[in-house]
């Protein structure tokens, strides 16, 4: 039977990646639909910060949160005005830091949607007097649902698959910051590899799923 503290750590990172994706979609789509659409001279540089986590270090990334969120960060020093306390070591500094790390696994396949509906849609919907935003929750999210169900998985499995950087900003606090990657870590740590297996085998088990639902209900995108 799996202990207390895995059951915990289990809740706690289904809890983290289930409001970090709704977040993410919150925020991904109008950042997607703006870089399908835009011919701005900005939309290099936005799409390579939007990407810059898939390549970027976890730990480079969580130690620059650190710093922004920290007592002597910008962040930090505007959450501590407002009496909030600071974010590192806490649920909502997991939270930032895992929107800001799959940021680019929510936006990419919202973009690549929102580019593949093409122009003679939205164009119709002109012609019957629908407004920019009409058009975009009208037309544009309906036909980019597949896109919308591949950015909801990969940002989920990727939150739960998080390490490095929820470990530089949450620590390893039981019950509000260790997640299941940090619950492995430790267990590995003190020798206890069952207890380890299970979770990773658990972890696995669920990667698997997710990406078999992802290429089971989204065939179209897996033939592209």
């Amino acid at each position: 039977m799996p202990e207390a503290s895995d059951l915990a750590a289990v809740w706690l990172t289904l809890r983290l990646a289930t409001v970090t994706t709704l977040i993410l979609l919150l925020i991904g789509a109008p950042i997607g639909w703006w870089l399908a659409r835009t011919r701005s001279a900005w939309k290099g540089p936005v799409g390579a910060l939007v990407a810059l986590p898939i390549v970027l270090p976890p730990t480079v990334l969580g130690f620059y949160l650190l710093l922004l969120l920290g007592p002597e960060g910008p962040v930090g020093r505007f959450t501590q005005s407002l009496g909030l306390g600071l974010l590192p070591f806490t649920f909502g500094g997991l939270v930032i830091a895992s929107v800001i790390y799959s940021l680019p696994f929510v936006v990419q396949p919202l973009q690549n949607a929102f580019e593949a509906i093409g122009e003679r849609p939205l164009e119709v919907a002109a012609t019957l007097r629908a407004s920019p935003l009409d058009a975009f929750f009208t037309v544009a999210l309906p036909l980019a649902k597949p896109g919308l169900l591949t950015a909801s998985v990969l940002g989920f499995a990727h939150t739960v698959g998080e390490f490095g950087v929820v470990l530089m900003i949450g620590g390893n606090i039981p019950g509000q910051t260790r997640v299941a990657s940090v619950q492995i870590y430790d267990r590995v740590e003190a020798m206890e590899y069952a207890q380890a297996h299970g979770l990773a085998a658990g972890m696995v088990i669920f990667s698997f799923v997710a990406l078999l639902l992802l290429y089971t209900l989204n065939p179209s995108g897996r033939r592209r």
